[in-house]
């Protein structure tokens, strides 16, 4: 399935020096705003107060949020766990106040003037509108860190094993530029989050290494018809290699990233606050892994001097003569 197809290949490579001019001033914007900046990190890696409640009825998810807002705390989590009448609410530290202290204001703020607490003040309200809560546990900064540690040890091993992945498939050349431009979109998501002050969160961290698995996807559909291009364009330069594969593959590229990101789109509009800076990294991952893959990988390869023979390997002169003349031909 094409959706555009080319009488000619378009010269990417004739531009190659400006992309990669923009890849690194992207990339510098991106690192400067991130060694500025730092990132905001979110109750996942710096700790706080999480709570589980239970509603009778199917939670109503927005208010509970304002709820939790009037407690003026900063930044709070809420979203559904398990079913939708589970909630699970998370909470900065908030100096001064113990985890006892903070998950009672949390509960009589949720539970209101119109639902009394019990005696235990486990539980509020009857019926239907009775609301539990079954549990209030602090979560430390140290928890918080060896989650980041964990989760920058999982995107090292992943960065590692797609260098050893293409380097054993296709040639050392692939690996170093197909890394190069897929770790070009992990730092300007990181960059953006940097420069505007977004939330970082373990979802946001979960996107960072989707977009690695994503854009690699790109790189090797590239590579692969770099190569297979060598082997049947013999009087082609390496420039009309690499301008043919990106070409025909453009179709693809559309269909592929154009059908991830409406969905993409979908959660970012219609998701909530819950799914929004996961959605939005993808967002970015993939706006930028098109350009990466196709723009950054390729000239790339270019630049550190792929050839013929680097991928084709040399084969014996042909034992019969007509098949000898046909190859000089």
């Amino acid at each position: 399935m094409e959706f555009f197809r080319f009488k000619r290949d378009l010269p990417f490579m004739k531009y190659a020096l400006i992309f990669n001019v923009i890849s690194a001033l992207t990339f510098l914007v991106a690192v400067g705003a991130l060694a500025y900046n730092g990132l905001h990190f979110g109750i996942d890696f710096k700790g706080g107060t999480v709570a589980e409640l239970h509603f009778n009825k199917t939670a109503d998810v927005a208010q509970v949020r304002t709820s939790v807002e009037t407690l003026n705390t900063g930044e709070a989590f809420v979203q559904n766990f398990g079913s939708p009448t589970e909630v699970l609410v998370r909470l900065p530290i908030v100096q001064n106040i113990s985890n006892a202290q903070m998950g009672e204001k949390l509960f009589s703020a949720i539970c209101g003037p119109s639902r009394p607490l019990n005696e235990s003040k486990n539980a509020c309200g009857e019926g239907v509108e009775k609301i539990e809560l079954k549990r209030v546990e602090f979560v430390g900064g140290q928890v918080g860190r060896e989650l980041f540690e964990s989760g920058a040890l999982a995107l090292l091993l992943v960065i590692a094993g797609i260098m050893m992945y293409l380097a054993i498939r296709f040639e050392w050349r692939f690996a170093v530029a197909a890394i190069i431009a897929n770790l070009h979109d992990v730092v300007i998501i990181l960059g953006l989050f940097a420069l505007f002050g977004w939330e970082f969160n373990l979802p946001v961290l979960a996107a960072c290494l989707a977009i690695l698995g994503y854009s690699v996807n790109e790189s090797v559909v590239i590579a692969d018809r770099v190569r297979e291009n060598f082997r049947k364009m013999r009087k082609a330069s390496v420039d009309e290699v690499i301008d043919n594969a990106i070409t025909s593959t453009i179709s693809r590229t559309i269909i592929t990233h154009g059908s991830t990101q409406i969905m993409v789109l979908a959660m970012l509009l219609f998701g909530g606050e819950t799914l929004h800076y996961f959605a939005l990294a993808l967002t970015i991952g993939i706006c930028f892994g098109i350009y990466s893959s196709v723009l950054v990988m390729a000239p790339l390869i270019r630049w550190l001097g792929v050839s013929r023979e680097n991928l084709v390997k040399a084969e014996g002169p042909p034992k019969d003569p007509l098949e000898a003349e046909k190859i000089l031909a």
